[in-house]
């Protein structure tokens, strides 16, 4: 816990030099790989459960296929309640090891996160435990707007694209958020996704909100059937930009980044990295979707903590 009280910590702002090349642009990476979680959910989950919880709490429990579990779990310990944390069976080894390491309890139900989410929503109640949602709620992402303001007090002007990852919509309502609190929010915000984990791409076509049938990308930690109203109701805006990459284009952009920058990310975190890497940024750029030459792009390095050397040798062998 910071001296000022917050559970999440004031994350570096770098320069890639590698990725400004590709791009011609220079590129800030936002490092929340490094928040004590190993993701940026330590924000709004964190600001959550201090506004709801707190430390005389009976606990709290938390659905999620990793991230959001995680920092529920540190934020638990950190204040000394009970956690539980319900999972999908899609959740690595690793994840599960890592919320016992925190000392959280936790239960493994059904195949993808709505299902984990259904359960922690019947346990809440019979248990009389304080439900931490992984995105969909305003406190959560109060807490992800934090990333902006961070921002604004770093940069010496506004920047010219944040590109970010979706899952359920909570890191892109937190940006929005916060975009708008510091009077950016005419910057242009690429939301990326891959294909099979692409809840909010589909509802932006579909213009209304889509459930998808089933999560198929390896990018297990987006994978929400549904996206948050608040997120679509964003993507509305002609700033907000939603596009797909697939899972080898996600991978090659974690192991670029692994290259050039030397931080292990999920294949999710790939997800916004293969907007430079894949030269997607530079196809919007040559159909006029995002100026050029562009001003410094914001890359929220978004991070996570299911992935390791033997999680990257898998996706290897099944991202083709």
């Amino acid at each position: 816990m910071s001296s000022d009280g917050v559970l999440h910590t004031n994350t570096p702002l770098i320069e890639s030099v590698g990725m400004s090349r590709r791009l011609g642009s220079t590129v800030y990476m936002k490092m929340e790989s490094s928040q004590p979680s190993g993701s940026f959910k330590i924000r709004g989950v964190g600001h959550l459960v201090q506004k709801l919880a707190g430390s005389k709490s009976r606990g709290v429990i938390c659905s999620s296929g990793g991230n959001a579990g995680l920092a529920t779990a540190y934020a638990a310990r950190k204040l000394n309640i009970p956690a539980v944390i319900v999972v999908p069976s899609s959740s690595p080894q690793l994840v599960l090891d890592k919320l016992r390491d925190h000392g959280a309890t936790v239960r493994v139900v059904g195949k993808v996160w709505d299902d984990a989410n259904a359960e922690a929503l019947r346990l809440s109640q019979s248990d009389n435990l304080t439900f931490v949602p992984p995105f969909d709620h305003p406190l959560v992402w109060k807490g992800h707007s934090t990333i902006v303001h961070e921002l604004k007090a770093s940069l010496p002007a506004k920047p010219g694209a944040v590109v970010l990852s979706v899952g359920g919509g909570g890191l892109f309502c937190g940006v929005m958020e916060g975009l708008d609190e510091v009077g950016w929010g005419d910057v242009p915000v690429l939301c990326m996704e891959t294909v099979g984990a692409d809840c909010l791409n589909a509802a932006v076509k579909a213009r209304c909100l889509v459930t998808l049938p089933d999560i198929t990308s390896e990018a297990k930690c987006l994978g929400a059937k549904t996206v948050c109203r608040q997120a679509f109701e964003y993507s509305g805006r002609p700033n907000v930009l939603s596009e797909l990459v697939s899972d080898l284009q996600a991978l090659e952009a974690v192991e670029l980044f692994l290259d050039e920058e030397r931080v292990l990310v999920e294949l999710a975190c790939g997800a916004s990295l293969a907007a430079v890497y894949s030269g997607l940024i530079q196809q919007l750029q040559a159909e006029g979707r995002l100026p050029k030459p562009l001003a410094p792009l914001v890359m929220i390095v978004c991070g996570g903590s299911s992935v390791n050397l033997a999680q990257l040798q898998y996706l290897r062998t099944v991202c083709k």
